[in-house]
């Protein structure tokens, strides 16, 4: 198993149709605003579409992310769109996206992340921590959680020169 960046492969035709597939009404929404090139528009310019594959098959899948659906927020960088398919779920598969996720939010020194969700229990697993309501584009109420990173022991560097948690930011 890899995780690959969607925007990075070769083959981007074949795992967007394979991103279609997916029975969840946010998957439809994420093929669509990939689809129709607005993702960035949307989410921002340096998003990630983490795919976790083997193979050519597609397991699991996720967004990194400027831009979430809690808007306005100052809140950054999201995880979003996670999504495990049918036959694939009960085996943490979430956890090696999340993972690297946390690598990439490391490499730009963020110590924090945030996801939003309907789901309970589901994220804690991960060490995810509730961090309140607030309100979707959609005007409903959601829980949005945060995951904070442990930094790099940085010898010389104050940990807040090295490190910055983006809420506010």
């Amino acid at each position: 198993m890899e995780v690959i960046n969607y925007f990075d492969s070769e083959n981007k035709e074949y795992w967007l149709a394979e991103i279609s597939k997916s029975d969840w009404v946010a998957g439809e929404y994420l093929y669509k605003i990939i689809s129709d090139n607005s993702i960035f528009e949307r989410m921002g310019k340096d998003t990630k579409v983490l795919l976790l594959i083997e193979n050519e098959t597609l397991i699991s899948f996720c967004t990194y992310s400027e831009i979430d659906d809690i808007k306005p927020t100052e809140l950054k960088p999201w995880v979003g769109f996670a999504y495990t398919f049918p036959k694939y779920r009960g085996n943490h598969y979430l956890g090696i996206l999340f993972e690297k996720a946390y690598q990439i939010a490391k490499s730009e020194n963020v110590s924090t992340l945030y996801l939003t969700t309907d789901h309970n229990g589901l994220y804690e697993k991960y060490g995810w921590k509730y961090k309140c309501n607030m309100i979707n584009t959609e005007g409903e109420n959601t829980k949005v959680y945060k995951k904070q990173l442990l930094p790099f022991k940085t010898f010389g560097v104050k940990e807040n020169e090295k490190y910055h948690d983006r809420e506010g930011a």
